[in-house]
C-alpha cells in the first residue's frame, strides 16, 4: 500500500509538503501540488479514510435522508434526479454520500444516531416527514444539514419555486381559452401548499373562479388516487375543460380513467403534469408540464452543505429558490371561450 512517506520520497518534497498539498492546503502552490497528486495518481495512492477523519475531524462523508411515502425508492424520477446531481455535486467537492435509516443489520437506530454511526460530516434531508419525532432530533443536532423542498427552522433549504410552477402552467392553460380548470393536487405538503396559492393567485389575477369541486387531493407519484380524482371529475355535470396533475407519473392514472371514459386528449379533455420527467416527453401526445431544475436543486444542495461543514463558524443559513421551465407538449387544445 503506498503512503504518503513514498511519494514523499519519489517526489522529493517533505511529507509534511505532500500531505498539505494533497489535502489542497492553500500554503502550497498550484504547480507543487499538481506535480505531488500527478505523482501519487501514477503510484496508485489512496487517502486512508480512517486517518483522514483523525486528522482532520472529518470523513468527507455526507448523509441522505430519503423516505417518500409510497415507497418508491430510488425509482422516483424526480427524486433520483435530484439526489443524482447531489451525488455528482458532492464527489466533485471531495465528499461521498451515504443513505441514512432507521436500522443497521436490523438493528433500530434513530436517524442521529445513523448519522453518527457513519461518522456523517452533514446530512441532506429530500423527502420525509418532518413531523416525524427522529427527523426533529437530527435537524436540531450539532450536525449540519440542508433541506430540499422544505424550509425548517433556520437550516438551509432548497426549494423548487412551485409558486411559479403553478402560476406558468395555469397562464399557459388560460392561453388556450380554457376556463373550468380542476386541480388535482398531492398531499398536504408545503410543496402543494405553494403550488394552490400559485394556482389561486393566479386565476383570480386572470378572473377564473373555481369551484371547490375542481379542486380534488391525490397523492404524489401515485397513478391510482390520481385516476379516482380524475373519475370524480369526469362523472361532474360541468366537467372541467383541462385537469392540473400533481406530477407527470401519477398523470398516468389520470390517462387510464380518460380513456376509460371514451375520452381521448387533448380533443375531448386537455391535461397537464409536473415535473418534466422523461416520461412526460415520450407519451402521445407529449405532456405539457413545468420541469423542475434538478440538477441546479442537487447541485446547489451539495455545496452548501459543504460550506456549512467547512466553514461552521462563518456560515449562514439560507433560503434558496430554483426555478424550472414550462415544457409545451401536446396535450391542451385551444377552445374558443
Amino acid at each position: 500500500m503506498v503512503t504518503i512517506k513514498d511519494i514523499s520520497k519519489a517526489c522529493g518534497y517533505s511529507v509534511s509538503t505532500v500531505s498539505k498539498a494533497l489535502n489542497n492546503s492553500p500554503e502550497i502552490g498550484e504547480r507543487t501540488k499538481e506535480l505531488i497528486r500527478k505523482t501519487a495518481s501514477e503510484m496508485g495512492y489512496l487517502p486512508n479514510a480512517a486517518a483522514r477523519l483523525l486528522k482532520t475531524n472529518r470523513s468527507n462523508n455526507i448523509g441522505v435522508l430519503f423516505v417518500d411515502e409510497m415507497q418508491s425508492g430510488l425509482r422516483h424520477d424526480y427524486f433520483s434526479a435530484v439526489l443524482n446531481s447531489l451525488k455528482e455535486g458532492a464527489e466533485s467537492l471531495g465528499y461521498d454520500i451515504t443513505f441514512i435509516s432507521h436500522n443497521i443489520g436490523n438493528v433500530p437506530m434513530t436517524y442521529y444516531e445513523h448519522c453518527k454511526y457513519r461518522n456523517c460530516d452533514g446530512v441532506i434531508i429530500a423527502c420525509v416527514d418532518f413531523n416525524d419525532p427522529g427527523v426533529i432530533e437530527l435537524i436540531n443536532s450539532e450536525i449540519p444539514v440542508v433541506t430540499i423542498d422544505h424550509i425548517f427552522n433556520d437550516s438551509t433549504a432548497i426549494l423548487s419555486d412551485n409558486l411559479k410552477g403553478a402560476e406558468a402552467l395555469v397562464n399557459h392553460i388560460y392561453e388556450f381559452g380554457h376556463r373550468k380548470i380542476a386541480f388535482i393536487h398531492g398531499e398536504n405538503t408545503s410543496v402543494t401548499q405553494r403550488r394552490l396559492a400559485g394556482f389561486y393567485k393566479t386565476c383570480q389575477k386572470l378572473g377564473i373562479e373555481i369551484p371547490d369541486y375542481y379542486i380534488k387531493e391525490a397523492r404524489y407519484h401515485d397513478p391510482r388516487s390520481s385516476g379516482l380524482a380524475t373519475r370524480e371529475l369526469l362523472g361532474l355535470k360541468d366537467p372541467p375543460t383541462c385537469i392540473m396533475y400533481p406530477d407527470d407519473f401519477s398523470f398516468i392514472g389520470g390517462m387510464n380513467e380518460i380513456e376509460k371514459h371514451g375520452l381521448s386528449i387533448p380533443d375531448d379533455i386537455s391535461v397537464v403534469g409536473y415535473d418534466g420527467i422523461y416520461l412526460s416527453q415520450v407519451l402521445r401526445p407529449r405532456l405539457t408540464t413545468y420541469r423542475q431544475n434538478t440538477e441546479e436543486l442537487g447541485r446547489k444542495a451539495a455545496e452548501n452543505l459543504v460550506e456549512a461543514i467547512e466553514n461552521k463558524k462563518t456560515y449562514i443559513p439560507k433560503q434558496i429558490w430554483v426555478e424550472g421551465e414550462l415544457l409545451v407538449g401536446d396535450s391542451i387544445k385551444r377552445i374558443e371561450f
